[in-house]
């Protein structure tokens, strides 16, 4: 799966192929892991901006205000530590072609209980593999708009889809490559040496210098709603395989990333640090796939 936030990307993928089709035209157009939110693990302006701010919960004695002054910036910066982000994903399928390729929102929410938006994500009509555009205006996802975020000198998200973990109708078994965090807590640079070298291809030949490997959370089976479950603390109300959390297999109890179901087209999707919105929100769009999702 690639996910065009600008010509690089974000690879994704079960068949382990990441290129971009060359031949392709563009378009124009159950809920039941604590939020630990400790520091662990050791993470152009835009022409839309929103000045919009809020405050993600945080056990620290200082609450730290989260600044979306700039989506484009804010798109790519690590959450900060000690704050969970709180955002909500909403699936539009209502057009003439969205029951097949709907749009999704992003938009954080609010202590106050309103929401900012921050990025929308539609699969790309003519692309023959998992492709997706990402943009930061909710009415202009075309890859030659002006929200089609610019280009980047770095690989932000490699995430691998395996087998589920737990039979054919359980959960999938995810595993997601990420740039490491320097001193500075400021994401490492992953500058290829040659035009093979990708995030994936540093991954496949063991060379994990300044990367982080993340895995989804395994659920516990419940005997009571005889289904698989993971404790999301109130934020998933809504039982689905395409629950999940992502861990470190070092610290397991905190919880990098976590995405559910509240309504049928509703969706919650929280992350911490070291990972970014367009990070979080790429995986939360693999949940979607139908050709990765298992139902």
């Amino acid at each position: 799966m690639v996910f065009k936030y600008n010509d690089y990307l974000l690879g994704i993928s079960s068949s382990m192929n990441f290129d971009e089709e060359e031949d392709e035209e563009d378009e124009d157009s159950s809920s039941s892991s604590q939020l630990n939110s400790n520091t662990r693990p050791g993470s152009a302006t835009s022409k839309k901006s929103n000045k919009e701010t809020a405050s993600g919960p945080s056990p620290s004695t200082n609450n730290p205000v989260i600044d979306v002054d700039d989506l484009e910036e804010f798109a790519v910066r690590p959450a900060p530590q000690g704050v969970t982000v709180k955002c909500r994903i909403t699936r539009d399928k209502k057009g003439m072609d969205r029951g097949m390729y709907p749009t999704y929102y992003l938009h954080l929410e609010r202590e106050d209980g309103k929401k900012v938006f921050l990025l929308a994500g539609r699969k790309r009509k003519k692309s023959k593999t998992s492709n997706y555009l990402i943009s930061i205006d909710p009415t202009d996802l075309s890859r030659g708009g002006e929200s089609f975020i610019g280009k980047l000198s770095i690989y932000l998200i490699v995430l691998i889809q395996e087998t589920n973990v737990l039979g054919f109708k359980g959960p999938r078994k995810m595993s997601v490559i990420i740039p490491g965090m320097n001193m500075d807590h400021e994401r490492v640079s992953i500058r290829p040496r040659n035009e093979h070298e990708t995030l994936l291809s540093r991954w496949q030949n063991k060379n994990t210098e300044s990367v982080i490997e993340l895995h989804n959370k395994t659920p516990v089976w419940n005997d009571d709603t005889q289904s698989y479950v993971l404790n999301f603390h109130g934020r998933v109300t809504q039982a689905s395989v395409k629950n999940f959390q992502i861990i470190h297999d070092n610290d397991p109890d905190y919880i990098v990333m976590q995405f559910g179901r509240v309504a049928e087209d509703i969706f919650t999707m929280d992350y911490n640090y070291p990972m970014c919105a367009v990070q979080a929100f790429a995986i939360a769009l693999s949940s979607f796939d139908s050709k990765l999702a298992c139902e």
